[in-house]
């Protein structure tokens, strides 16, 4: 292998491969019990590095992905700079301090390193407000040592602008983002962008889908016998378009891949390298089953032509494109992952707010803030079929959430907004009636814009008036009606 591998900085002091080498292939070897050689598996990661692929992607969930990170360091990376990126997905609910600070010092064990390179959070449910919690708290470890930098992994938009506005030093966000799912390619790329964000692209191969082995092949079924990866990405084909379209794009991504001398899975991994705001490719590795470095190094061998992006962009205006925003996947129909649920990852979502029911038969929603008690009102109540939502400000403890930004401020809002209903046992979808008020008229069509894609498809009655709000540092309040059929 002769071809240099392609490197960026992620950060000032964060230089990284192109093709991160990801590990979430782990836990599939072990699943159902098996057990697989560490040591063994961590010698194989040093074929990986010795080639030029020195970074390394893997997740608390990932089976020993960790452990066996952790001995490669120690034992074979021979005093070679590796970047060891890490996630942290907590399970939904209260968080402490303590509870995050042991998470990380687990990982650093694990990993056998005094800090992580980069700190990877995900989020369950963005209407539970703890999420943030989980990043101020990171954000101190950061401050303190124990991380060099944070990343996320699949936020959607709104989201990622919320923490970027909120003052998390975010570097990254690991999203689902191939040819077969382009919704990064939108309002997430424009985010990234302006803000300096990298992407982190995985399922850019779709678990094996996107390459020659089934080109021509009978659809295969969501079963056992496939692998976690393929049974995820097996949804999104479904999802967009269905095999036969899925092999009318292969058709064209097998021309264009004898035309570069390469294979379908380089070229729909190079077309991905090639797209704004991608820092990296996240390739699976099966460490110690197989090993993919050449063909990893073959996509640095060459560039896409013009002619050859713009056809294979005409062969992807045929797909479905996949609803939603990144990360959508993890959070609401349709799931696509292995299970096609979330029953291999969280097994229930608490609510956000704590309830209590009162003498008169109504169920009030409670955040715990003093003004609660101080000016006598419940974040929302519940009386019978309706509940009510009190006037909600991107207010977050202490803190004043999404900077001087009208549309982070109204989302943050608006998930509050659905924290308090479902916690009285109401989806957003049961909300008839909301009310907006802004601070300067200037934001009204921003703030429009973020109702219009949360209500898109409920349309509640609204009404937004321009008003003196309380707080200098807000800059749009609502509240809510709804109705629980």
């Amino acid at each position: 292998m002769n071809t240099p591998i392609e490197t960026i900085d992620l950060a000032p002091d964060l230089k990284i491969s192109r093709v991160l080498t990801g590990l979430w292939q782990i836990a599939d070897l072990e699943r159902d019990g098996k057990t697989i050689d560490l040591d063994a598996a961590a010698q194989s990661m040093a074929h990986y590095a010795n080639a030029g692929l020195t970074t390394f992607d893997m997740a608390d969930h990932y089976g020993s992905a960790e452990v066996i990170a952790g001995i490669f360091k120690k034992k074979y990376s021979n005093g070679k700079p590796v970047q060891l990126f890490t996630k942290w997905v907590p399970k939904p609910g209260p968080v402490t301090k303590e509870a995050v600070r042991a998470a990380v010092q687990l990982a650093l064990g694990r990993l056998q390193s005094e800090k992580i390179d980069l700190m990877q959070f995900h989020a369950w449910n963005y209407a539970d407000p703890r999420w943030l919690d989980c990043l101020f708290y990171l954000q101190e470890l950061k401050q303190e040592g124990l991380i060099s930098h944070l990343g996320l992994t699949n936020f959607d938009t709104a989201h990622l602008k919320i923490a970027i506005t909120s003052g998390i030093e975010v570097v990254s966000n690991q999203v689902c983002y191939s040819l077969l799912d382009q919704r990064a390619s939108r309002h997430m790329t424009e985010l990234c962008l302006k803000h300096g964000v990298k992407l982190l692209a995985f399922g850019t191969i779709a678990g094996g889908f996107l390459s020659e082995r089934w080109l021509g092949k009978q659809e295969p079924v969501i079963n056992e016998s496939l692998t976690w990866s393929q049974m995820k990405y097996k949804r999104f084909i479904d999802t967009a378009g269905g095999w036969v379209v899925f092999q009318e794009l292969l058709q064209v991504l097998q021309t264009i891949a004898k035309e570069n001398t390469v294979s379908i899975s380089t070229i729909a991994s190079r077309y991905m390298l090639e797209q704004p705001a991608v820092g990296g490719v996240i390739i699976g590795a099966r460490l110690g089953k197989s090993e993919h470095i050449d063909e990893n190094a073959k996509l640095f061998s060459f560039t896409l032509s013009e002619r050859q992006r713009a056809t294979i962009k005409s062969a992807l205006s045929k797909l479905t494109p996949i609803p939603g925003d990144c990360g959508d996947e993890y959070r609401k129909p349709p799931f696509l992952t292995a299970s096609g649920d979330l029953s291999h990852h969280v097994e229930s979502l608490p609510a956000p707010y704590p309830s209590r029911i009162g003498s008169d038969g109504r169920t009030k929603a409670l955040s715990g803030t003093i003004w609660e008690d101080r000016a006598g009102f419940s974040r929302a109540v519940r009386k019978g079929n309706r509940i009510l939502v009190s006037g909600t400000t991107a207010t977050h403890g202490s803190r004043a959430i999404g900077g001087n930004d009208a549309s982070a401020q109204a989302n943050f809002v608006l998930d509050k907004i659905e924290g308090a209903v479902q916690s009285l046992g109401g989806k957003l979808e049961h909300v008839v009636r909301t009310r907006i008020f802004i601070r300067n008229i200037r934001d009204w069509e921003a703030v429009s814009r973020v109702h219009g894609e949360r209500f898109r498809e409920i349309q509640p009655a609204n009404t937004m008036v321009r008003a003196d709000l309380i707080g200098d540092e807000y800059l749009v309040e609502m509240e809510a009606e709804a109705i629980v059929e």
